[in-house]
């Protein structure tokens, strides 16, 4: 449409004669939106009014804000844009005029937009899973074309249809992974002016937490100072923080709780049972939070929480211990008595255990004793029906669980009147002191005790060879006869606040013994093997020596050889006689010895020891060669040490030379060097072995002919004691050894003085009694070859333990073996009773009855048949 301006325009201009030449640079324009230019307008030849219109035909004023008018001179003048505007497109008019001179230029401006990227922020964060929409707003004229890519390179959404290119070209990825996370390029491109820009995007994916636990439930024992870990594996990105709580609360470092670097393992220290419960771990990051609940149970050792002590008295009707345990679980409760366990709702006989005071128990049963036990939860009680004083002692109540026990002892007191035990029978001989054991068992402990004969007390006046010793527990009644007179009956009186019990003793004429017999003897070369039975009667005290007498058949004196038992049981079974000529008839006898004396001997018996040569007069590859020792093994007090001792056999019709011994670990196949003995040696000490190893040893007889074949046994060593001595380099005699043997040696020379010389002051015997009074003891020697009783008259309390002969101060005291009745005698006085207690009286005890009965009889048994040999 033509406008009336640009008419009125074209008619002043055709109406002038003359027209100004005008020209704008640049003669057409393209501005993007935002940028700013000028045009110039020259006049060639001068003009005095050079003016601007915009494309409306309006007038440009100079003082414009977007647009502005400058004259330059008088031939130009500027047209500015600032910052362009859609608006500011149009057909722009410069018009000079001078006088009636007029002339005009146009210029087209175009406004363009340019590729612009109004939003596409970076990074952009999204959640695994999510439908993500990776934003990225881009503006021109005409609109661009958007293309995208993934580390440089083109998606192809053909290819993988979780991808989309929305219509906003906002680019989509349904359920995105975290291995789509990375740098997206988002570029636009305009085919027309050829124009590309772009923008780089990160998208980060972030993940939810997880949580994985190895132990749903985790397991603690309370009050033993025990930390409990719980863990919760957290997986998620960004890395999430672990927090725990408990009944709602946020759980806090401190000195009940400590975390690691990620808080995803807590420890609960020092556990109790209040900290059992639930705890929740929680893991939260940018994605989300996430959280897994854990168990913690807590056990509970068991405990006994009451257990008390009780005392009643001997067949009272019944009498209850009870006894209370805690622990989770509940534990089991039973109760025991020595080796006797009873358990829940058990109803037994009870083993009654008697236990004197220095002895070891021995178990029998009581049918009127019952033991019923019931238990309710956590408590548990142990009844007993007519309680006997054997039942007296601890009872152990035991409470078990899975994770642990707990045991307390309730002592039962019972009150009773005294029980005598001791030998009824003991066994004696004129002029040998012996004594008559009251042993006594009472509670309460403070027990008067008499000893009665004929119904008179004693000692009395005219009993000067009776005395009484006194212990906690026992009364010794010491009597030495002198007439028949003194054997028979003898009572034993106890009483305490309970009641009174009485018990007769014997006092019985011992007789030596009957005769052995011999049942067969196995002749060598020079000697033999005599085996034999023991007497059938000992004579009420055992027998301690064995005699053998030999001769050649029916002519010449007799051989005769003593043979002493190496320990109190009386047994023994076969003995050598040696130094026999070879091919001989010979004859044999035995006898064997008591305290008493010597009994008769058995009936000859003959053999013939072997010939030396073969019956061709020739000596044959073995005649005349030594039969093999006998071998017998004992351990020395260093249990790395060991005693072989032998015994020689035939010695083939020629003197033994010497003994070769060879010793070496059963595990190993190399022996030791040989040791060789003198032929008068009858043992070898192997020292410096190994500790608790198995040996083969064997020994070897030689004599002129050659050896004898091989003797052998095995031994053990002892285990290594946990502290040993220093030892020198020297295996062969180790320093620590030889110091502590000297120690030992000087200990027992002090300790033999000092009993040698109590001995002396007190009883007038020993070494020093044999020094000093030999010609004191001879005539009492000779009272003891009349068979009287040779012992000291001194009036002091000190039983008497020695009968000393002619030539050696001896004890000459019965003792009894474990087949026969014995007694005992006290090696010093006791002290008097101590009312304060069980444990002094056993402490006091232990001090006066250093040997037991029959230890301590068979060493004076054996110096008195020692003394009538």
């Amino acid at each position: 449409m033509v406008r009336l301006e640009d008419i009125f325009v074209a008619l002043i201009l055709v109406g002038c004669a003359v027209s100004l030449d005008v020209q704008i640079t640049p003669n057409h324009g393209e501005i993007s939106i935002g940028e700013s230019k000028f045009f110039m307008c020259e006049v060639i030849g001068g003009a005095k009014h050079i003016d601007w219109f915009g494309p409306s035909g309006e007038r440009i004023e100079p003082n414009r804000p977007d647009i502005t008018v400058t004259r330059n001179d008088e031939t130009s003048s500027i047209l500015t844009l600032y910052r362009a505007v859609t608006e500011n497109a149009g057909t722009y008019k410069c018009v000079a005029t001078t006088g009636n001179q007029q002339g005009e230029s146009t210029v087209n401006i175009k406004i363009f937009q340019k590729i612009t990227f109004t939003n596409a922020p970076s990074p952009q964060e999204f959640t695994e899973g999510d439908t993500a929409v990776i934003v990225c707003d881009v503006i021109s004229s005409p609109p661009p074309t958007i293309l995208w890519k993934y580390r440089g390179a083109r998606i192809q959404m053909e290819k993988d249809v979780r991808f989309k290119v929305l219509g906003n070209n906002h680019l989509q990825i349904r359920g995105i992974k975290k291995t789509d996370e990375g740098s997206y390029t988002c570029e636009g491109r305009l085919m027309a002016r050829g124009e590309i820009d772009l923008r780089v995007i990160k998208v980060v994916v972030n993940v939810l937490p997880t949580i994985r636990v190895w132990q749903s439930e985790v397991n603690a024992t309370a009050d033993v100072r025990q930390s409990a870990m719980l863990t919760c594996a957290v997986d998620g990105f960004p890395e999430p923080m672990v927090t725990w709580k408990s009944n709602t609360i946020t759980l806090e470092a401190g000195e009940k709780y400590s975390f690691n670097e990620d808080g995803s393992e807590m420890s609960i220290m020092d556990v109790r049972k209040l900290d059992e419960g639930e705890y929740t771990c929680i893991a939260k990051n940018k994605a989300g939070e996430a959280e897994q609940e854990l168990s913690l149970r807590v056990f509970v050792k068991p405990k006994i929480t009451y257990i008390v002590n009780q005392s009643t008295s001997e067949m009272e009707e019944q009498v209850m211990l009870t006894c209370e345990a805690s622990g989770d679980p509940t534990p089991t409760i039973s109760w025991s008595y020595g080796n006797r366990v009873f358990t829940d709702g058990e109803q037994a006989h009870l083993n009654r255990i008697y236990q004197a005071s220095w002895t070891r128990p021995e178990q029998h049963k009581s049918e009127d004793g019952n033991v019923v036990v019931r238990s309710d939860a956590r408590v548990s009680s142990l009844t007993l029906k007519y309680v006997k004083y054997t039942d007296a002692g601890q009872y152990l109540c035991s409470a078990r669980s899975a994770i642990g026990e707990d045991d307390k002892g309730a002592y039962l007191e019972v009150r009773y009147a005294p029980k005598i035990h001791g030998e009824v029978a003991v066994y004696t001989w004129e002029g040998n002191a012996v004594n008559i054991s009251c042993e006594v068992q009472a509670y309460p402990s403070q027990v008067a005790i008499v000893w009665l004969r004929d119904g008179l007390t004693l000692p009395n006046a005219n009993t000067s060879n009776i005395k009484i010793f006194r212990s906690f527990s026992a009364s010794y009644l010491q009597v030495t006869p002198v007439s028949e007179n003194d054997f028979g009956s003898y009572n034993c009186t106890a009483s305490n606040e309970m009641g009174t019990e009485a018990k007769e003793f014997v006092l019985i004429q011992a007789e030596v013994p009957s005769t052995p017999f011999i049942n067969e003897v196995s002749p060598f070369s020079t000697t033999a093997l005599v085996q034999f039975e023991e007497p059938e009667s000992t004579g009420g005290v055992p027998v301690l020596k064995y005699k053998a007498l030999w001769r050649i058949q029916n002519r010449g004196s007799w051989s005769q050889k003593i043979y002493e038992l190496k320990d109190a049981s009386g047994s023994f079974g076969e003995l050598t006689i040696t130094d026999l000529r070879p091919d001989t008839n010979y004859e044999v006898k035995m006898s064997a010895i008591n305290g008493k004396g010597e009994g008769e001997s058995c009936s000859v018996e003959i053999f013939k020891t072997e010939p030396v040569h073969d019956v061709f007069g020739s000596v044959s590859e073995d005649t005349g060669k030594p039969s093999p020792p006998k071998l017998e093994g004992v351990l020395q007090p260093i249990g790395n040490s060991l005693k072989v001792s032998w015994i020689k056999q035939d010695d083939g019709g020629l003197p033994i030379l010497h003994y070769l011994v060879h010793f070496k670990p059963i595990q190993s196949s190399q022996w030791k060097p040989e040791i060789r003995m003198p032929s008068d040696s009858d043992y070898v000490i192997l020292s410096g072995l190994d500790w608790d190893t198995d040996y083969d040893i064997s020994v070897v007889a030689e004599n002129q002919k050659g050896k004898s074949q091989r003797a052998t046994m095995s031994a053990k060593t002892s285990v290594q004691p946990a502290v040993m001595p220093d030892v020198d380099e020297d295996p062969e005699y180790p320093m620590g050894v030889m110091l502590w043997a000297g120690i030992l040696v000087v200990a027992f020379v002090l300790l033999l003085l000092a009993v040698d010389v109590t001995c002396y002051f007190v009883n007038k015997c020993g070494l020093i009694m044999c020094l000093c009074g030999k010609s004191a003891s001879s005539t009492k020697g000779k009272d003891l070859e009349e068979g009287k009783a040779a012992f000291m008259k001194d009036e002091s309390k000190e039983p008497i333990v020695e009968v000393q002969t002619e030539d050696e101060c001896t004890a000459n005291h019965n003792a009894a073996g474990p087949t026969e009745p014995n007694e005992t005698t006290p090696l010093t006085e006791p002290e008097k009773v101590f009312p304060d207690g069980k444990d002094r009286q056993e402490e006091e005890l232990s001090k006066v009855l250093t040997e037991t009965p029959a230890e301590h009889n068979n060493v004076v048994q054996t110096k008195a048949a020692q003394s009538i040999a």
